[in-house]
């Protein structure tokens, strides 16, 4: 199966995620669908594997790194290399705080699964990347990340104060840019990614849907070789940091 186009995308049980790998594995790629609960899981690839798609499912926990190896094991045995990862998975649980308020706990909670374990992940399958001829990694991150536009005045962002989830994805385009340069002599491409104000489960107020919110994601995971890297967009739009 190594001529196959690979995809493994996170927290893909529902919404976005769920999304994301519809669209990629409509355009012919093998799907991982991950998530951190197997029932939901798995019940989410077999609704993609009765359209037809090639979807397999393995749970990922990005607050249990022990589920990462199991992963990376079942894309070396399965396919050999991975082509897109799409770091999608993260979830925010701080919007009544703002930075001198906010717990350091869930500050603490809030890193471990949007920042360090998508870092941890994404390390770890870097290797199975190098293999494909033309990998691309794209972090799922937020337009509430930017300190440009946190600092510009009327830039709509002021009302959006939840300080752990907004400095998680700051840290996010951080390693957006530092992977980029660090894999600048491959092929590989890496670039940030803002959904949009998509309406999902977590986001009932969103007033776009999934299928256009996961618009940038795909577009991002199926660059040519002339494509940018190191860079934060929204529907082909380039975001400043």
């Amino acid at each position: 199966m190594a001529d196959r186009l690979v995809a493994l995308v996170t927290g893909a049980n529902k919404g976005l995620g769920f999304e994301i790998c519809r669209q990629l594995a409509a355009k012919g790629y093998s799907v991982v669908l991950t998530a951190r609960n197997p029932e939901k899981g798995r019940r989410a690839t077999g609704a993609l594997q009765q359209q037809g798609f090639d979807v397999y499912f393995v749970r990922v926990d990005l607050e249990d790194p022990s589920t990462f190896d199991s992963a990376v094991t079942f894309v070396e045995r399965t396919f050999g290399k991975l082509d897109v990862l799409m770091n999608n998975a993260g979830f925010a649980i701080d919007w009544e705080y703002r930075a001198d308020t906010v717990p350091l706990e869930l500050v603490r909670k809030t890193f471990e699964a949007n920042f360090f374990g998508l870092m941890d992940l994404t390390q770890r399958l870097i290797p199975l990347i190098r293999k494909s001829p033309a990998g691309r990694i794209v972090n799922h991150a937020s337009i509430l990340g930017s300190l440009t536009l946190r600092t510009t005045p009327n830039s709509g962002l002021e009302q959006f104060r939840a300080f752990a989830y907004n400095a998680s994805k700051t840290a996010v385009n951080a390693f957006t840019v530092h992977l980029a340069d660090a894999l600048r002599d491959t092929p590989i491409k890496v670039n940030s990614a803002h959904p949009g104000q998509v309406k999902t489960d977590a986001n009932p107020m969103g007033t776009m849907d999934v299928r256009e919110g996961a618009k940038t994601a795909v577009d991002l995971a199926t660059l040519p070789a002339d494509g940018p890297t190191g860079c934060f967009f929204h529907l082909g739009n380039q975001l400043p940091w």
